[in-house]
């Protein structure tokens, strides 16, 4: 998989940095322990952040403002790491899905990363462009119907977008038979901490969704 970053988002977001983590998956429905590590860390969270704390915190500042860059209002399409964060701030509780959108939702409330979590056998082609969303451009957000996508990074296949940091395309979301796990962590505030996000999905990964005898590469 080649994952190529437009003229158009280098133009608007010169500090871009990504990283991708390619994976052998058993996904499940739902992981005990892996509930347990997010009740702990939410605990945590809860004490020593505010909803106002959070805005200050580079990797969410640096999307909201891509977000403006691109000429999306990021209050009314927030990306998915900030509203996750707002949401545990609220005394809500995280959303349970399954068990690789559990565990990359916990990496993205550790870091404030927007991560795109992808079946990697329903992407068509073998390269992904991040672009930005154009006027009228169809988009179905997971649980979200059509979603204007206008001026909103955007990843794109040979099919079409499938990606962004608000919400992913129905087409590509993860399920219970999906056995190949693409995760993208979109670092617009630049490389620093791009690594250990990627090494923390990674050991979550191991512990509770990879298949063993798999693949896992980073890139």
């Amino acid at each position: 998989m080649n994952i190529h970053i437009s003229d158009e988002i280098r133009n608007v977001c010169p500090a871009f940095k990504g990283i991708a983590v390619y994976a052998t998956v058993k996904n499940s429905e739902y992981c005990a322990a892996l509930w347990e590590d997010i009740a702990r860390f939410t605990h945590k969270y809860q004490q020593e952040y505010t909803i106002d704390s959070i805005k200050q915190m580079a990797t969410i500042q640096a999307t909201r403002e891509a977000y403006k860059r691109c000429g999306k209002d990021p209050s009314r399409y927030r990306p998915s790491g900030e509203a996750l964060c707002r949401r545990i701030l609220k005394g809500m509780n995280l959303y349970q899905i399954d068990t690789l959108v559990d565990l990359i939702n916990l990496v993205s409330i550790a870091t404030g990363y927007s991560i795109g979590g992808f079946d990697a056998d329903r992407i068509q082609g073998n390269t992904l462009t991040l672009g930005i969303g154009k006027k009228d451009e169809p988009y179905e957000g997971i649980g979200r119907g059509m979603l204007n996508i206008e001026g909103m990074p955007v990843y794109r296949d040979a099919e079409g977008g499938i990606g962004t940091p608000t919400s992913d395309h129905e087409r590509t979301k993860l399920s219970l038979e999906t056995t190949h796990l693409l995760a993208i962590i979109n670092g617009y505030s630049g490389e620093k901490g791009l690594r250990e996000a990627a090494e923390f999905l990674q050991e979550l990964l191991k512990k509770y969704a990879f298949s063993d005898g798999g693949e896992l590469i980073e890139f």
